[in-house]
């Protein structure tokens, strides 16, 4: 288990929706500071959030980050772009920026910041997923959420010998500007942050948030035609 209160985090994409949930919640439980990253962040009017330029899909800008924020012990991969398009139609530069962005950019985080991690202590790395990542429908974005899940998976292992806490997050549609189009059931962002931080507090490896993702999880032992998820457009 991480604690949280007087830990230093780094959300990426912490500056809007549900990553800005996440920097709420750590300084609820009471964070010293919070790395909160942007393409172009906006600054913080609290003295405990730095805001911090980092894209996940550029090498350079992912090792700079890492420099500056030398000091953290917990680190969650929030970032991710979706767009949307069926696989057959779908442009494939779009299928790549995808993949860079949800699968490669979380990678990349993870080579940079495990030393980082190692040497505060071992600390958390908190993976967001999706129920996609087990659902068939959401074409690329789903592909690359089910690739990142894998990749947690592994990445588990790897850095148990240095004790990081590794938790990988699944969950249905949280209410964002993201999908704010797509009409389905959604939940507030406070509420999956607060169910996420429960997880890393009591040293779970993976959080199931709602119960859409619980019904889908359960369904991977059955029939594949039971996995396709309805989202409208």
């Amino acid at each position: 288990m991480t604690r949280i209160e007087g830990s230093v985090a780094l959300v990426t994409g912490g500056q809007r929706g549900l990553g800005q949930a996440f920097v709420d919640e750590l300084l609820r439980r009471g964070a010293a500071k919070v790395y909160a990253t942007a393409r172009q962040p906006a600054p913080s009017s609290d003295p405990r959030v730095e805001a911090l330029a980092l894209d996940v899909t550029d090498p350079d800008s992912v090792t700079t980050a890492a420099t500056v924020a030398c000091d953290v012990d917990i680190v969650v991969n929030n970032a991710g772009a979706l767009i949307p398009a069926p696989l057959l139609k779908a442009e494939i530069s779009d299928v790549v920026a995808t993949f860079e962005t949800n699968v490669f950019g979380p990678l990349r985080i993870t080579q940079a910041f495990a030393p980082i991690l190692a040497a505060n202590g071992g600390g958390a790395l908190i993976d967001i997923h999706s129920v996609l990542s087990w659902g068939s429908g959401a074409a690329a974005y789903g592909a690359s959420k089910a690739a990142f899940w894998s990749l947690t998976n592994s990445l588990r292992l790897e850095l148990a010998a240095q004790r990081t806490q590794v938790v990988g997050v699944h969950l249905g549609f949280a209410d964002t500007e993201m999908v704010r189009h797509l009409p389905v059931d959604k939940v507030d962002p406070a509420e999956v942050a607060a169910a996420v931080f429960d997880g890393v507090e009591k040293g779970d490896s993976e959080v199931l948030v709602d119960e859409v993702t619980r019904q889908m999880k359960a369904a991977l032992s059955g029939p594949v035609e039971g996995l396709a998820v309805a989202i409208g457009r």
